[in-house]
């Protein structure tokens, strides 16, 4: 049976508007278990990216408690919460966020040099997950030699390298055509199978949710109750007659 890699309870997120207080998030209750493809829907300013710097460990609530990976964010000093960033999570960005001075390979590469994996190791890594994602023939090119589609394999790739529990991915299909989001997508449903990683998207985007085996709805800083727990069900498979 699948255990929680994420748990909130009760968890609240305020940020100053000058002499005012805005709620991002209000009495946050979630559970995500091991291994599942989830998405956060919600229309922008719902509360969705504040949620996913939470479980992210980039933020910390105002109030409730947030636990990633067995271990609660309360009272952790930046230090720990670099460490269990480093140790447990990998993100995916619309911007991608690649170096540009460095090879698909090197930018890949630098997860596990932050990790201090040895450099026989390292080459393994890479080289294998470059193939995966379908890169190989570009591993020496830059990110200004790529197209946008190509360059978010390179970030599903550096998210992917360090086996970490839980892939984190905000909007990721943004800038990307309805095509190349599709391939993606379904990239990163075959590396969460094989896997068995955990990918928690936030997004607004429609084309997700055939994808998701679970979809959360945000509004206003709040869940929807209905579908904090829903789960989408398989469809069965019907038999051809012989």
């Amino acid at each position: 049976m699948a255990h929680n890699v994420v748990s909130l309870k009760g968890v609240q997120k305020s940020y100053p508007l000058g002499e005012l207080e805005v709620k991002a998030l209000n009495g946050v209750d979630l559970t995500i278990s091991e291994g599942e493809f989830t998405v956060i829907m919600g229309p922008s300013g719902s509360g969705k990216s504040t949620l996913l710097n939470l479980l992210g460990c980039i933020d910390l609530p105002t109030a409730g408690s947030v636990e990633v990976c067995g271990f609660t964010t309360d009272n952790r000093t930046e230090k720990e919460l670099s460490e269990l960033r480093r140790d447990n999570i990998g993100f995916i960005f619309q911007a991608f966020n690649l170096i540009p001075v460095l090879s698909v390979y090197e930018n890949i590469e630098y997860a596990l040099i932050l990790k201090k994996t040895p450099e026989a190791e390292r080459q393994a890594m890479v080289d294998g997950i470059i193939e995966q994602v379908g890169l190989t023939a570009h591993k020496h090119h830059r990110p200004n030699q790529l197209s946008g589609g190509q360059r978010q394999r390179v970030a599903i790739a550096r998210a992917l390298v360090t086996n970490p529990k839980i892939v984190l991915a905000d909007e990721p299909t943004a800038n990307l055509d309805s095509k190349t989001g599709k391939s993606i997508l379904e990239l990163m449903q075959k590396m969460n199978q094989s896997h068995k990683t955990t990918f928690i998207f936030a997004t607004h985007d429609p084309d997700v949710l055939g994808f998701a085996k679970r979809q959360i709805h945000i509004h206003d800083g709040k869940i929807d109750s209905d579908s904090a727990n829903k789960k989408k069900k398989a469809t069965p498979t019907k038999r051809k007659r012989a």
